[in-house]
């Protein structure tokens, strides 16, 4: 009895030494800078000084920014990308799963720009969206179409932040669905072919329920990496792009945190956006539990 009691003891202590480094990383990266941060939302701390307590000022100043009003709705719009990439990605996934030649070259050729260092990618589509020599403009020369100046111009700097997002995550959703649709057992589509089912029923009622959870999973991590989304535009729209029309919510927290050295501000603000992210992936899992079902 006492053997198996130290056996026991030996493996909860070495268990414990095993998860104690991610536990800490936690703890010491993660809950503590968290903790820290709505404390000094409360506060209008400047990253050096002494850190005063102001109640809620910081949070009803932001009522009236509207700075961050345009960061906040430029977050959500480039968030459009998102059903956007979701489409392409299940329609390449659809033509790379029915076994046409090359499959393997185009997995690769489509995976290599989320390998991709995103400040390289960022300055390639920089000079591709330049109004007098970028490829882009080029192209649409071709068509006898005067292409614009990209990135000066308010109303195609943010459509073409979501082209360019679009064009790097393709590859990731495209394997998704791809590893989702070899999964699927090809005796459901035999048996819908038997009941005279044509394509796009097979499609809606088998095809798509089946990768739903991989699509719920797509859709959470894009909505919070969107949410995130910085280095893009900190590259190519270095000040926030035309009337402030490409800065999004995490660029404003940096330009306020470590331009003006407001913390409590920005602290403020990165608050709202982690209680919007949180509101959104709970009602991102609510509605994944309301459609759930099991295949037998």
């Amino acid at each position: 009895m006492n053997a198996k009691s130290n056996l026991y003891r030996k493996e909860k202590i070495f268990g414990f030494l095993f998860i104690l480094p991610p536990l800490l990383g936690l703890l010491i990266f993660t809950l503590y800078p968290m903790i820290y941060s709505i404390y000094g939302s409360f506060t209008d701390w400047d990253g050096l000084g002494q850190m005063n307590v102001i109640g809620l000022s910081n949070f009803t100043d932001l009522l009236s920014d509207e700075l961050f009003h345009k960061a906040l709705f430029n977050t959500l719009f480039m968030m459009l990308g998102i059903p956007i990439g979701i489409t392409l990605a299940l329609l390449l996934a659809l033509g790379l799963n029915r076994g046409v030649p090359g499959t393997t070259a185009f997995r690769v050729i489509y995976y290599v720009p989320v390998i991709s260092s995103l400040a390289a990618v960022s300055i390639m589509w920089n000079w591709a969206y330049n109004g007098d020599y970028g490829l882009v403009n080029q192209f649409l020369d071709l068509f006898g179409i005067s292409g614009p100046n990209w990135m000066a111009n308010k109303f195609t700097v943010k459509p073409a932040l979501i082209i360019m997002a679009v064009w790097k995550g393709l590859g990731y959703t495209m394997l998704l669905y791809l590893a989702a649709l070899q999964s699927v057992s090809r005796s459901y589509y035999e048996a819908a072919e038997l009941d005279g089912a044509n394509g796009f029923q097979s499609f809606r009622h088998i095809t798509w329920p089946m990768v739903r959870p991989v699509t719920f999973f797509i859709i959470v991590t894009n909505i919070i990496g969107g949410s995130q989304i910085f280095t893009e535009m900190n590259i190519m729209t270095p000040t926030g792009g035309p009337e402030y029309a490409s800065a999004s919510v995490v660029f404003y927290i940096w330009q306020k945190a470590f331009g003006s050295f407001q913390m409590g501000y920005a602290s403020a603000m990165a608050v709202v956006l982690g209680v919007f992210i949180f509101v959104v992936t709970l009602i991102q899992f609510r509605m994944n539990e309301k459609q759930s079902f099991d295949v037998d």
